[in-house]
């Protein structure tokens, strides 16, 4: 029981200790910018890719389909109602 106890608070203390990372993509626009460099980031404010590389062009960055954006889910077509 004491070796249980000590093992639970030894991988509580161990993961207490590493550090977590803040989401980096902003979920309010579809395309993200990926900077590179010196310090990196993400920069979430476009509306296309098309707009995305336009902006990119001369720049050590690339473009992608931001994965926390909101897909619009389409409605499934309703089937018409049996008349008995």
């Amino acid at each position: 029981m004491r070796r249980a106890r000590f093992a639970l608070v030894a991988t509580g203390l161990f993961f207490s200790g590493v550090p977590a990372d803040a989401q980096t993509y902003d979920p309010s626009y579809p395309v993200c910018m990926q900077i590179y460099g010196p310090v990196g980031y993400f920069d979430c404010r476009y509306t296309s890719l098309e707009q995305c590389r336009f902006l990119a062009v001369g720049r050590s960055a690339s473009c992608a389909v931001n994965p926390y954006f909101p897909q619009k889910r389409s409605k499934a077509p309703r089937r018409p109602k049996q008349a008995d």
